[in-house]
């Protein structure tokens, strides 16, 4: 059990701490010299039973409150000193008010220095600590009498705390491992180490773990838990990490960073959350309002975004989207504090939702409907809500790496809520069954709605479906649901159409005839520079007007492609040329490749060369620059085969890759649409509402 201290400044926190343990937690020279605490400390107090109590004590001056609130990050008990000839004070108030906004509800008050007080005020002390504790989830906290002098209660308070530890129930180590950096130095012959509380997961010597939101890979040589060497580190432990690696030194790694399972790190800049306001703060927060945001042990310049009509009072709670000045790495579900841009007073706190918020439509009915299922109290509850919505294709792997989930977890979550799986490329979308069935059946409604108005046409086209049967679904989640049902012969792709497998277009046995004997004029080594429509007119003895309506019809098809007026290709032959282009850009410096190099794969003359390059320009399979042109893999199979990809009920763990999803969007963008008006602000950070920075982070 990790115990952090809390109270005003010169209340005895940190003699408190020395008298139970043994330990002066104040290590530094200004410390000592000014016998007050000014950074975080630590100790640690070993149990009869072999467990091992740490103590974070914590700096009580307001104007290191920014230091409280990083030893405030992973604590699972506060031990809150209040001075009994003092009573409650300043930072007592705003202490407690951060340790309830991190969501703390277990701890126990000292009523320290009473050898200065007498009963009398002793009593009227306590009463007002009572009176302070009712509105906070310490409301239920015992008040324990002690003096460090004389030694009173101290005994009493050792054994409160030892039960507490018994009774406490350890943090679940299935997640994925997470440790909030507190301190970062180096000793000789061991290298660089970090500190900090393991906020889940559990981590052991010889593990691969990064550094985010730098991104720094580093190996664990050693680690220390309770201030004892092990193989592991699990949750809920003070740790001490040995850590190896390119560029891993001191200065590379700092307070606010976070050592964790590589598979997590995707820093975050736009986050949606919960605000609570405390009721002490003196006016209503305001659209686009600068705060500095304290999450974890990191400091961060941000500005507040209002999702609700009006401005949020004090003492309410609302939901915002915070938009960060520089990414951080964080996960959903966790707390933050807020404090003003001059460090003087803290504003409020909450819970992070959605770590990927858009940056638009963000207060629509549907996003609103997300949102409030994030809200919910635990990643299965949430995971359910989600995939209840209208249109929903959860991205498995980003859900499960934004709540820090292990694998296990994830399958065994996915397969209790029954949902069906898409795999895509680097992960798997899941719908809810019901959700599922519906799509299903509005597609193939849509489908057979269309071949009826259109027999002549072998099928309707990707995005004009989607915006028909599912408009709130991405396109690219919605051409994975495709692909799976063409994989499982429900429906058939045939490069940017889609048709229901029961449907053909049939020709005129006439035009069936004239077909046969025109595909052996298009086809063949003469493919790639086939005769135009009134050649094969004078070829066949047929009228060119009778060969155009064909291979029009044909085109409907999807049997030819008209690359230029009145010359048409098979669509075999289209698809072969898109794979001679995708060859030769891979064959090249910069992926690029120029008609020249084009025309001789296809033996084939210039003129001809250019008007099927600039065929596959306007449909933005090629991109040009100049004389040369770059592939559009985005667009490869609007003429080829879709990949091979179809729908799994349970997936796997090696299914969910958490290293794909959608990143947050840049600060730096005029975007932000306020409240009241709609009018457009500017999206960036000013050098008048923020305190310097650097941006070499970035």
């Amino acid at each position: 059990m990790i115990i952090g201290t809390a109270g005003h400044i010169d209340h005895g926190k940190t003699a408190l701490v020395r008298a139970l343990t043994g330990i002066d937690t104040d290590r530094l020279k200004e410390e000592k010299a000014r016998g007050i605490t000014i950074d975080l400390g630590f100790a640690y107090l070993p149990l009869p039973d072999g467990r091992v109590l740490g103590f974070v004590d914590v700096p009580g001056h307001e104007k290191f409150v920014h230091n409280m609130l990083a030893g405030a990050t992973g604590i699972d008990f506060v031990l809150l000193a209040v001075a009994a000839d003092d009573g409650v004070m300043p930072q007592t108030r705003e202490h407690l008010a951060i340790v309830d906004l991190l969501g703390l509800s277990h701890g126990i008050v000292a009523l320290t220095k009473c050898d200065l007080a007498g009963a009398e005020r002793r009593s009227i002390v306590s009463a007002d600590i009572a009176v302070t504790l009712a509105a906070t989830g310490l409301r239920d906290a015992a008040v324990i009498p002690v003096s460090t002098v004389t030694g009173e209660g101290l005994a009493a308070l050792r054994t409160a705390l030892e039960t507490a530890a018994a009774a406490f129930h350890e943090r679940g180590g299935e997640g994925r491992f997470r440790l909030a950096v507190d301190r970062s130095f180096s000793l000789t012959g061991a290298g660089t180490i970090v500190t900090g509380t393991v906020l889940s997961g559990s981590v052991a010597v010889g593990d691969r773990v990064a550094i985010s939101p730098s991104g720094r890979s580093a190996r664990v040589r050693a680690i220390h838990a309770q201030n004892r060497p092990t193989e592991t580190g699990h949750a809920g432990q003070r740790c001490a990490l040995n850590l190896a690696g390119e560029g891993i030194v001191r200065e590379a790694i700092h307070r606010g960073d976070v050592v964790l399972d590589p598979a997590l790190h995707a820093p975050a800049d736009r986050i949606d959350a919960t605000l609570r306001v405390l009721r002490s703060e003196p006016r209503p927060i305001g659209q686009w309002m600068p705060v500095r945001l304290h999450h974890g042990a990191a400091e961060i310049a941000a500005r507040i975004v209002l999702l609700g009509d009006a401005p949020i009072a004090p003492g309410n709670k609302a939901l915002v989207q915070l938009v960060l000045e520089r990414p951080i790495a964080a996960a959903a579900g966790d707390h933050f504090v807020l404090r003003d841009t001059s460090a003087q007073r803290t504003i409020g706190g909450g819970r992070f939702l959605d770590l990927r918020a858009p940056a638009r439509k963000r207060r629509t009915p549907e996003r609103l409907a997300q949102l409030a299922a994030h809200a919910l109290a635990d990643p299965e509850r949430i995971l359910a809500a989600l995939a209840a919505l209208p249109c929903a294709a959860i991205n498995i792997a980003a859900f499960a790496r934004d709540h820090a989930l292990g694998a296990a977890q994830t399958e065994r979550i996915v397969g209790r809520l029954g949902l069906i799986g898409i795999a895509v490329p680097g992960g798997m979308l899941a719908f809810a069954p019901a959700e599922w069935l519906r799509l299903k059946r509005a597609i193939a409604a849509t489908l057979a709605d269309y071949h009826a108005a259109n027999p002549d046409l072998s099928g309707m086209g990707r995005e004009r479906l989607r915006l028909a049967v599912a408009a709130r679904l991405a396109a690219p989640a919605f051409a994975a649901v495709l692909h799976g049902l063409a994989q499982h012969g429900e429906i058939v792709l045939d490069g940017s159409w889609v048709r229901l497998r029961e449907h053909e277009v049939r020709l005129t046995p006439a035009d069936a005839a004239v077909w046969s004997r025109m595909h052996d004029l298009l086809a063949g080594r003469e493919r790639f520079r086939p005769p135009r429509a009134r050649d094969i007119g004078g070829l066949l003895n047929m009228p060119e007007v009778e060969i155009r309506r064909i291979l029009k019809l044909l085109g409907r098809m999807g049997k030819v492609d008209e690359v230029a007026h009145d010359h048409f290709f098979l669509r075999d032959t289209v698809a072969e040329m898109v794979g001679i282009m995708a060859g030769l850009a891979a064959r090249s410096d910069g992926d690029l490749f120029n008609a020249a190099a084009f025309r001789d794969q296809l033996d084939n003359g210039r003129k001809v060369a250019i008007q099927i390059l600039e065929f596959f320009d306007r449909h933005g399979v090629t991109l040009r620059r100049g004389d040369l042109r770059r592939i559009n893999r985005h667009r490869l199979d609007l003429f080829g085969r879709p990949p091979e990809t179809g729908p799994q009920t349970q997936p796997g763990a090696a299914a969910f890759d958490p290293l794909h999803g959608r990143e947050a969007f840049p600060v730096g963008r005029p975007d932000f649409k306020s409240g009241r008006g709609r009018e457009t602000v500017s999206g960036g950070f000013d050098s008048h509402s923020l305190p310097p920075h650097s941006r070499s982070a970035r």
